[in-house]
């Protein structure tokens, strides 16, 4: 099954452009594309990816788009020139899992695309920047060792490697796990999911991901 992608872009030649490369690399089919965030999740039922053009020209906001697209249960990479930061930061508040510069290599754009689509955070150096000038971003004061677990944990390590890895038992590092997603909350920043968690551990500075 090829990966579905919905594009959100307003200027028609950046837009066949970027869809002409995604439809050529093998494996991703470009499914619906629009100027505006409705028109995008009014020609689709689902989508496994977005790129979203942060800065579009009817006025929406980030956060506007992103609610619009939620049905369409994808995950939202910004697409954008990177000089907007604090559209970067408002889409990821809103739930964006990352972004891809417009002027990025076809190789960086179509593996992007691939690991949005498997459900990875796209933390390139601007997009953690962005995160990092974010004061809306509420410390959650995590201990040594909870900063120690999530780091393991948020990687992609499972409960077991991270108890084998800190000499602790498993139970004692879900117990961890557990105090790390409620303090998260606590702050608004909620974290159910291990995604989540890797979120969380890259806006802290606690997980790197390089392109």
């Amino acid at each position: 099954m090829p990966v579905l992608v919905g594009i959100v872009e307003d200027h028609p030649a950046m837009l066949f452009g970027i869809a002409t490369i995604l439809n050529r690399s093998g494996g991703i089919r470009v499914a619906a594309s629009g100027a505006t965030a409705a028109e995008v999740a009014s020609r689709a039922r689902r989508l496994d990816v977005i790129l979203l053009d942060l800065s579009l020209s009817d006025g929406s906001t980030p956060a506007e788009n992103l609610r619009t697209l939620e049905p369409l249960g994808a995950s939202v990479v910004a697409y954008t020139a990177g000089d907007q930061p604090h559209h970067l930061r408002e889409a990821a508040r809103a739930g964006a899992v990352g972004m891809i510069n417009k002027s990025d290599s076809l190789e960086v754009i179509t593996s992007s695309v691939r690991r949005a689509a498997q459900g990875h955070i796209l933390a390139t150096t601007e997009w953690a920047a962005a995160l990092d000038a974010d004061h809306q971003f509420v410390a959650a004061h995590l201990s040594r060792r909870e900063s120690e677990v999530l780091s393991l944990y948020a990687s992609g390590e499972t409960a077991e490697r991270v108890a084998q890895a800190l000499f602790l038992s498993r139970e004692t590092v879900l117990d961890h796990i557990r105090r790390i997603r409620a303090k998260y909350a606590a702050v608004d920043r909620a974290a159910p999911t291990k995604v989540d968690l890797f979120r969380r551990a890259v806006e802290d500075g606690l997980v790197l991901q390089n392109r």
